[in-house]
């Protein structure tokens, strides 16, 4: 394990004066940003340090069905990339895309879970309904695989199976778009049943600068495009994915569980980080500064998603980057 790795990039302060806030609880992680150029415009941490990016991922599974003769329109290719609420216009979507490739909600193979989103799964839990694996956040991307398996002939019953080819082109595709290796001896599971492995932070950050630097009528630009266009789609409300999306026109934001998070930004520069103890919350904050490096106007970034440290119900505190 790689425990040096990571640095001091996130603090939760709780109390003391504005300019001198007191500090209760730190965050280590790893951040890196790259300018359109390919360059290391900001670090903290070590950059090669190999982290799961887990549903961070998905966009770079979609590029790689795109490829492989998987049609879809616009906002089927987002719920590809999603890690949604499972709100109901995002289920329709999934809904939809099955239907696309006469397919059915029974032949997802992805865990059975609530959603995600607070809202949806509390209406979820009054309508006293069971796990599913349709209201599962990854329910879009396992369609996805479901619909490029049957594009191709392929069994659709095994699209999870690591032998098989949709489990194959989805390996190959993020290889290509991370320039890295997957060692076949740390391929494991994803809470939703599909392959997820660990890569160099790095690579990951090069993989979504090549999607938002793509020339149009590529399948990279296709899934930039998707996101950027729905980022409803990809998260949902209360999400910091689908917030900076809105706060940043035409970048693509993607968390992974554990505190990955990846940010692709119009015309090729990106930023990956991830948070050492899986703390979601410390994500945006901690990327702040590489984003300042990167030329993001302050305006932005002040208007970029932050969770609330709260005492007695007041704003107490807050969760702040801390500069490399």
């Amino acid at each position: 394990m790689q425990t040096s790795a990571f640095v001091p990039v996130a603090a939760v302060t709780r109390g003391g004066p504005a300019d001198n806030p007191t500090v209760e609880s730190l965050h280590l992680g790893a951040v890196v940003a790259l300018p359109p150029d390919g360059s290391v415009a900001y670090s903290a941490g070590d950059p090669e340090v190999p982290v799961f990016a887990r549903s961070s991922l998905k966009p770079l599974f979609a590029v790689g069905m795109l490829r492989a003769g998987l049609e879809v329109d616009e906002r089927q290719l987002a719920i590809a990339c999603a890690s949604h609420n499972g709100g109901a216009e995002q289920l329709a979507v999934v809904r939809g895309l099955l239907a696309r490739y006469g397919l059915t909600e029974a032949d997802l193979r992805n865990t059975p879970g609530t959603p995600l989103g607070r809202a949806e799964r509390a209406a979820f839990a009054r309508a006293g309904l069971p796990e599913d694996s349709l209201h599962q956040n990854c329910s879009g991307k396992h369609a996805a695989m479901l619909a490029t398996a049957v594009a191709n002939g392929w069994n659709p019953a095994d699209y999870l199976e690591h032998d098989g080819p949709v489990a194959a082109l989805v390996r190959d595709s993020v290889e290509r778009l991370t320039g890295a290796t997957i060692d076949p001896a740390t391929v494991t599971r994803d809470g939703c049943g599909a392959e997820v492995y660990p890569l160099p932070l790095i690579s990951l950050a090069h993989a979504y600068a090549r999607l938002t630097a793509a020339e149009p009528g590529t399948p990279e630009h296709a899934v930039a495009e998707a996101m950027a266009a729905h980022p409803d789609l990809i998260a949902g409300e209360g999400r910091e994915a689908t917030a900076v999306m809105r706060t940043i026109p035409g970048s693509i934001a993607k968390d992974g569980a554990e505190g990955f998070f990846a940010l692709g930004l119009p015309g090729g520069a990106a930023v990956a980080v991830k948070i050492a103890d899986g703390a979601m919350r410390a994500a945006v904050p901690a990327m702040i500064p590489a984003l300042r490096a990167l030329g993001v106007p302050e305006e932005q970034l002040a208007a970029l998603p932050t969770r609330p440290v709260l005492g007695w119900g007041q704003h107490v505190g807050a969760v702040v980057g801390l500069d490399a």
